[in-house]
């Protein structure tokens, strides 16, 4: 109080109010929630998302594996007690024979390299499956944000409805004490405009709903913004059908294919390897308790018929390669499929939005306005202007559907391609 009044000396009023209201005004819109924009979603679900997490621990663990897979055999440590606690001489441990050895095993056939490539190829594996399910993340985040534009859209026809049940109202009001229409005009009015607000008023409550579903991925439990930044009525350029399914091959996709066939193809290799037979060795220092001598002794083994014990899983890692090539084509003819009819859609939606904004709609309206004023003067019945009210509003309502599709369509191929689509 103070600091006011010593400011407020030789100071006009007005000015201390200006200020005043200047600094409440300030403080009010740094409380009020921003707009989000598209682009802050995808920033924030990148960084926060927990199912994009899981994939970092995958491939630690792919790592330690890799580390693990380089590892030479083990050199074990044996003790060997021979000739104790028997039955006449051997009772006693006068007889005793005591081995200490070193056993291991020597690898042929290059084993550690091919088992490390086989690791080397699930860990570009993983990465390229983090991309994909990357780009379903953030696919099913942009088609939900195209549902929130949408439905803020859907909000401000439901307000412009709402608007214009309400003037029906009034007009068939003032026509009723006029005594030029009935009492059920009136009272049908009145339901109409209540039946509206109710429908405004769901809408508000899909938006609530809409962003707590978009702020659950960053794993916010209530959204820090209140509208959506964006507009539902922007497209780009129409992409060649060819360059659009041109980049499809090369996509995360696809090239996860290719990896499977990579991996396949090492465990080839590492089973080919594996026909090859390790030698087993042993040797150490064996002591007799009965003259107190000691002798080295040495053994070497080797397990006979490996290739054929090891036959079964070469062919099998053979199968499995032959079925992921053909898996890559069938899902290429798939991944073609959903190419096409999601660029086919795009572009009729497209067109459809065209036609409705720059001539559908400027009939519409321009017969609803016909149809008031010959209401008004009495040439034409109630129903013929909600009729005609009705259909223009469907018609909003048409192009809001067909933006909405055009660019849920547009996000599927750029989901598809891994690029924007852009000419």
């Amino acid at each position: 109080m103070g600091l006011i009044t010593s400011y407020g000396r030789g100071v006009p009023c007005w000015l201390l109010f200006v200020v005043l209201m200047s600094v409440f005004s300030s403080i009010s819109n740094a409380n009020t929630p921003k707009p989000l924009t598209l682009n802050q979603a995808i920033a924030l679900t990148l960084d926060r998302n927990p199912q994009l997490y899981r994939y970092q621990f995958i491939d630690e663990s792919l790592q330690a594996h890799r580390q693990t897979s380089q590892l030479r055999p083990a050199i074990e440590l044996g003790v060997e007690i021979e000739n104790f606690a028997g039955s006449g001489d051997s009772s006693e441990f006068s007889g005793v024979e005591t081995t200490v050895s070193l056993s291991s095993v020597i690898e042929l056939g290059n084993k550690s390299a091919f088992r490390s490539s086989v690791i080397d190829a699930k860990i570009a594996r993983n990465q390229l499956q983090q991309q994909v399910i990357t780009l379903d993340v953030l696919g099913e985040l942009t088609k939900l944000y195209i549902e929130g534009l949408a439905t803020q859209e859907y909000q401000s026809l439901a307000k412009e409805t709402l608007t214009l049940s309400q003037q029906l109202l009034t007009t068939v009001n003032t026509r009723s004490e006029q005594g030029a229409t009935s009492q059920a005009e009136v009272l049908r009015a009145q339901a109409l405009a209540t039946q509206n607000q109710l429908k405004l008023s769901a809408l508000n409550r899909r938006l609530e709903r809409i962003n707590h579903r978009l702020a659950g991925f960053w794993g916010d439990s209530n959204p820090a913004f209140s509208r959506l930044d964006g507009s539902l009525f922007a497209f780009s350029d129409t992409v060649n059908f060819e360059n659009l399914y041109d980049r499809v091959q090369q996509s995360p996709t696809i090239q996860r294919f290719a990896s499977d066939a990579r991996i396949k193809e090492a465990e080839i290799s590492l089973a080919r390897a594996n026909n090859k037979t390790d030698l087993s060795w042993r040797a150490g220092i064996r002591h007799f308790a009965e003259n107190d001598d000691a002798a080295f002794v040495a053994e070497f083994s080797v397990p006979l018929f490996t290739r054929r014990r090891n036959q079964g899983d070469l062919n099998s890692a053979i199968s499995q390669r032959n079925a992921v090539e053909y898996a890559q084509r069938d899902a290429l003819l798939n991944l073609r499929s959903q190419l096409y009819d999601a660029w086919s859609l795009r572009k009729q939606n497209i067109e459809a939005v065209h036609k409705t904004q720059t001539e559908i709609i400027p009939a519409l309206e321009k017969a609803l306005r016909l149809t008031r004023n010959a209401y008004e003067n009495g040439r034409f019945r109630y129903l013929d202007l909600v009729s005609q009210q009705e259909e223009l509003l469907a018609v909003k309502q048409l192009l809001i559907d067909s933006a909405s599709s055009a660019l849920t369509h547009q996000a599927i191929i750029e989901q598809l391609t891994n690029e924007a689509v852009i000419d």
